[in-house]
């Protein structure tokens, strides 16, 4: 799986933890496509009402702000990136499977324990729970894996095609 960013009309750029309005970029599109909004990639008013009245519907903490259960919800994998400071249900998850408190805060007990188990299982260390540290933990279901292989199949076709149209056109000029 790739790791999207969106910018802020600063033009900083922050990988995913929340999307929320003022920020910008592939991933807001993604999730605007998945809303079924107008795809501008700005997270603007009108993607905000749209991301709140789906959080209503499905049970989730309606703030307009787009986390990583939102996400999870939503089946957007590639932009769940849980990280000191996040909060909610997929967080408490994580904890659970670590077998530690699980309060739903990820705090810096939560940052070691997430680096203490990348480490013992040959994941980049970081800190950060992505969706590869949280396949292996077992915390995203198989619809999860599903759409991981998908994505690196699709990355793999890509890259295997790069350049394709463009021999093909030269066949025939």
């Amino acid at each position: 799986m790739r790791l999207l960013c969106a910018g802020s009309d600063t033009g900083k750029k922050e990988t995913m933890a929340l999307l929320m309005r003022g920020l910008r970029g592939e991933a807001v599109t993604l999730l605007q496509q998945r809303l079924g909004l107008d795809d501008d990639g700005i997270f603007g008013g009108g993607t905000e009402k749209a991301v709140k009245a789906y959080q209503e519907e499905n049970g989730l903490a309606a703030d307009g702000k787009a986390g990583a259960d939102t996400f999870a919800s939503m089946g957007l994998y590639d932009l769940i990136l849980l990280r000191r400071g996040s909060k909610g249900g997929l967080v408490k998850k994580m904890q659970a499977a670590l077998e530690i408190d699980d309060d739903g805060k990820f705090g810096a007990g939560t940052e070691k324990s997430v680096r203490e188990y990348q480490e013992k299982n040959e994941l980049e260390v970081d800190g950060l729970a992505g969706p590869q540290t949280l396949l292996k933990l077992g915390v995203l279901g198989p619809e999860a894996e599903a759409a991981a292989k998908g994505a690196a199949l699709w990355a793999s076709v890509g890259e295997s095609t790069e350049g394709t149209l463009d021999k093909l056109k030269s066949l025939f000029s």
